[in-house]
Formats: structure tokens, sequence, C-alpha cells
């Protein structure tokens, strides 16, 4: 079986709309892309990461609309041009897509991850490399942390060279899909909690907790935790949250307690480190193609009651 893919070029004004329009009518996947990639022209499209960009789309687009067959792109194009999306069919390309075992294909671009030669993060379509002796099995999911992103592995890599961890209680702050509390509590935490605001991240942290045989002392929203004060709070998120929750974050640490940030640009490090300057010295502790990860004790007056 083959597919039908449309290529509609687009200006800004246009991708978004006509990406919807296909969408309705049909199309079983829509993308919008830079028309001038790889140009001299090519123009970055981007904003802080989780944060809205600067606009939807770029000056020169192409609209990739992905059919079932060559009827149903037709009749998508004929409904384009009856709503008046298009005023005729120049520019617009259909080309025959082969079928292609997409599971294989996006497997394909999950491969063991290995952190400081220690800790070996490992899908469950591979094996294990020999040798390996801490293993964490983990599918990619609907929730972020997979192991492969530089902020997760500046993270991993901070609990590595602190392991063991034995004795120690660990937060897990906006979770996501478990890895750092997982790794954490593999490393030897006495107790590990995990939060986040996203119900999916919190019943994938569950899942791929049980899956490596490790038990959470609270695994909730973030809301829901109780209060207490632990010796690390791990918080791989991004800057703009990282700003705002800093008091809620230097609480949550016993005095003397560990605060470890990541989903920091390398950019942003000043910055942060000013923030968290009433709770903690932090300090750039890894970078990783442009991202980093800050740590510091807490100040030993700094914490207080969660709230």
């Amino acid at each position: 079986m083959a597919y039908r893919e449309v290529i509609i070029p687009a200006d800004d004004t246009q991708a978004m709309v006509l990406s919807d329009a296909l969408m309705d009518h049909g199309a079983l996947s829509v993308a919008v892309e830079d028309q001038e990639a790889g140009t001299t022209t090519e123009q970055a499209l981007f904003g802080e990461p989780g944060m809205p960009t600067p606009r939807e789309a770029w000056q020169h687009n192409l609209v990739r609309a992905l059919f079932d067959a060559e009827v149903d792109a037709d009749s998508a194009l004929l409904a384009l041009l009856g709503d008046g999306l298009l005023t005729d069919l120049r520019g617009v390309q259909q080309v025959e897509i082969p079928e292609q075992d997409w599971v294989r294909l996006t497997q394909s671009q999950f491969k063991p991850v290995c952190i400081d030669n220690q800790m070996w993060i490992v899908p469950s379509w591979h094996s294990a490399p020999d040798g390996a002796q801490l293993i964490i099995q983990l599918d990619p999911g609907l929730a972020f942390g997979t192991g492969t992103h530089p902020t997760t592995q500046v993270c991993l890599r901070w609990l590595v060279q602190h392991a063991p961890l034995a004795g120690l209680d660990v937060l897990d702050y906006g979770c996501g899909s478990g890895i750092l509390a997982i790794a954490a509590a593999r490393l030897g935490a006495q107790s590990v909690s995990a939060v986040d605001i996203d119900p999916a991240a919190v019943n994938c942290c569950l899942t791929n907790a049980a899956n490596n045989g490790v038990a959470l002392a609270h695994c909730c929203h973030a809301d829901e935790l109780p209060a207490h004060h632990v010796d690390v709070v791990l918080a791989n998120i991004l800057a703009a949250p990282l700003r705002l929750l800093a008091p809620l974050l230097a609480m949550r640490a016993k005095p003397g307690g560990w605060l470890v940030l990541s989903g920091i640009l390398s950019r942003q490090a000043d910055e942060l480190i000013t923030v968290y300057a009433p709770y903690s010295h932090l300090q750039v502790q890894a970078e990783c193609d442009g991202w980093v990860c800050l740590a510091g004790t807490t100040h030993v007056t700094s914490s207080a009651a969660p709230a």
C-alpha cells in the first residue's frame, strides 16, 4: 500500500490555516516546514523552549499533508479550492509515499544511552550491552525524558557522580517519564518522590517505576505532595518556570540540601544563578550541546515549611 503526499507552498499567513483545513478534510497528518531550510536565506523560528514562538510559521513554507490514497488527496484539494483557501493549483505537488514499518522506523531513532560509563538507559526493544550493571529500561512515551536529551543527560550525570545516594531523600519535581526519580532510586536513595502537573506524566512515571522495580514514596500531582523536606531537589524543566518556582523548590530542600536544576540554556545560567542566590549558591555542574545543569546546596537559613 502506498500513501499520497500533498505539498503546498504557503506564506506565513496561510500555513496554519491550510494545515487545519487539510486535517478537517481527511489528512492523516500535516507538517509545516521552512521552504528555505538548508539555504543561505534560512531563518530560525523559535523562542525559549516551552514558550510560544515569535510567529506561527516562516515567511515561506511547505505544508505537507499525508493521505491514504490519491482520490483522498484530490478531494481535499478540491475542498480547499471550494473554500477559497486556494485560488488555483499552481505550485501544488503530489507524490507517492511507499508504506513503511513506522514502528521500526521510530524505534531505530532510540538506542541505548550511556551516562558516565556507569548507567545505561535502554529501550525495551534493545538488549543492554555486555557488562552493563546499572540499567534503566525506558521507552519513549507521552512524557518527556528518554535519556537522549542533553537536559536529562546532565542531570543523570550529576546523580551518577554523587552516588551512592544512600540515606538521602530525593524529590524529582516535574518528573515527566520519571527517569530521574528512577535513576535516584537505582543509585541507592533512601526515598524518592516524583511530581508533575501533567496527569499523563504522573501515570507514565508510575508505569516506568514499576517496570524498573522501583517503589516511589510519592508519585502525584505537584499540588498533592505532602509537606516535607528532602536532601536533593531535582528539577529538569525550563528556565521560565524555574524562575517562578525558586522559593517553592528552595523550601522543599533541607537546610544544606541540594538543588539540581536543568532545562537551562547556557546563556540563561547567570540569570538563574542570580534568581536563586537568596536560597543557594548555584554553579554550572555540567554542559551539553548548549544546555547546562546548575547545582548547589541551600543556605542553612533559607528553608522553611513547604507551602
